[in-house]
Formats: C-alpha cells, structure tokens, sequence
C-alpha cells in the first residue's frame, strides 16, 4: 500500500491534518481578536494620534527625497550577487556528495557570474556619473 492512495487529510498522514488544523486554528484565533478589538477598543481621535509618526521625531520637510538612478542598479547589483553567494556557500558545504558533476555545474555558474560581471562593466553599469557629469 502507498500513502497517496489514502489521501492528503487521512489517518496515515497525520503531519498534513494537522498542519491543516493547527493553520486553521491560528487564522481562527487571528479574525477572532481582530473582530473583537475593533468592536471593543475604544476610538478616539485626535489631532496629535492623526498626525504622521516619524520614529518620534516632528517630520520635516518633504518627503519626496529622489535616490538617483544608479544607486537602485547598484542596490540590485549587490543583491544579485549576494544570492549567488548564498548558492556557492550551499555548494561548498555539500562538496563531497556533489563529487565532480557538481563541481562542473558550480565551474559554470561562476563563469556566468564572471562574464556578467564583465559585460556589466564594459556597459558601465558601475559608473555613478551620467554622460554629462563626466570629463
């Protein structure tokens, strides 16, 4: 007998039904208190609880400050790389049961990073000046 014959919910897969009933018990419990501190609390506004918090600090000035452009590029730069960090540490670690058809995959994924990286800077991605800031 397999177990996907008895369903997702049945007695032998216990973990299913009760990650079912423990997700419906939570949610249950959350719309409970919501409803019941909406009906319940006491509302009193006021201009001081209307105004606009800035981590206890009066706000000044707008709020439209503008990063530019390339910082986002190199937000995104860095995260992008970041992740595959992320993957190259999970590849070192299982290294030995990878053998050498891991170590090929991992050998490619670098060169992908490396020529990125390289057209990256051929296409000055990582230049902070615009056209006519430089000299």
């Amino acid at each position: 007998m397999f177990p996907s014959e008895y369903g997702a919910f049945s007695a032998v897969q216990p973990d299913l039904l009760t990650m079912a009933l423990y997700f419906l018990m939570v949610f249950g419990l959350m719309a409970v208190l919501l409803f019941l501190t909406s009906r319940l609390g006491e509302k009193k506004p006021t201009d001081l609880k209307l105004s606009v918090y800035e981590s206890g600090m009066i706000p000044a000035g707008t709020a439209r400050f503008s990063y530019p452009a390339p910082f986002y590029l190199i937000a995104i730069f860095f995260l992008i790389f970041d992740v595959e960090a992320a993957f190259i540490f999970s590849w070192a670690i299982a290294f030995d049961q990878l053998g050498w058809q891991g170590w090929l995959r991992i050998s490619f994924f670098i060169f992908i990073l490396l020529a990125s990286l390289v057209y990256l800077l051929q296409k000055g991605g990582l230049e902070w000046a615009t056209a006519g800031q430089q000299k």
